[in-house]
């Protein structure tokens, strides 16, 4: 696991471009795709850090800004894979020390991280909720955290709506494990956070807003919803 002096909140540094030689089996598409990991300066960060995703960047820029993750708090990660925010989590919150606490939960396997629990199970599934909780001590949590994106089907509007089911489901979990003061943060996309779920966070939480680290790629329309403060219960 990356050192907690890792995630000081740094730029990514600047390196010199790499262009490819499009081979035949390559098609222009991943060609593209290739060039732009290449030439990722937060590709680059995160693999000499010993990040396991560029997306550790993300969570370090927020959380260099808003202060969420304080030793002793008790983070539950949803959708970890491949683990980057399970690392800085577990390192600011010193659960490694003993002091705070992370679980963290994804359907595909992650490779084991000093300071956290993890999970190899859907978030959707109905037993999944049950079995974070277990996992927390005294069944609550400060922080939950959800970077869970939906796999695309090529159809916008269905994955649109994919997005926000996870979304919405992550935010009723957060209503329900959560301590009075905890905090949610939880990826959507611009143009993509409802009406439903925003009021669910505005009756639930003191503050709600939409961040950008950063680290998100500029052409992405990646965004993430930050709402602090939870109220400790949640109004029908």
């Amino acid at each position: 696991m990356a050192a907690g002096s890792k995630g000081s909140g740094r730029g990514a540094p600047r390196q010199l471009k790499v262009r490819l030689k499009t081979a035949k089996q390559r098609t222009p598409s991943s060609q593209r795709w290739l060039e732009r990991q290449l030439n990722d300066p937060y590709v680059a960060a995160a693999r000499a850090q010993g990040f396991r995703s560029r997306a550790a960047f993300k969570l370090i820029e927020i959380d260099d800004k808003y202060k969420l993750l304080k030793p002793g708090k008790r983070v539950v990660d949803l959708g970890a894979a491949p683990g980057g925010w399970t690392q800085i989590s577990a390192a600011r919150v010193k659960s490694v020390e003993g002091k705070g606490q992370v679980v963290a939960i994804d359907l595909l396997p992650v490779e084991p991280i000093a300071g956290a629990t993890i999970l190899e199970l859907d978030f959707m599934d109905e037993s999944a909720p049950g079995k974070l909780k277990a996992l927390l001590r005294d069944g609550g949590a400060d922080i939950v955290l959800s970077d869970m994106a939906a796999q695309g089907t090529g159809h916008s509007r269905t994955d649109h709506l994919r997005i926000i089911g996870l979304a919405e489901a992550a935010a009723q979990f957060a209503c329900e494990v959560l301590s009075p003061g905890g905090s949610f943060l939880c990826k959507v996309f611009q143009g993509g956070t409802e009406k439903d779920l925003l009021d669910l966070l505005k009756r639930s939480f003191t503050t709600v807003r939409h961040v950008k680290p950063p680290a998100s790629r500029k052409e992405s329309a990646e965004l993430y919803v930050l709402a602090t403060g939870f109220r400790g219960e949640t109004k029908a």
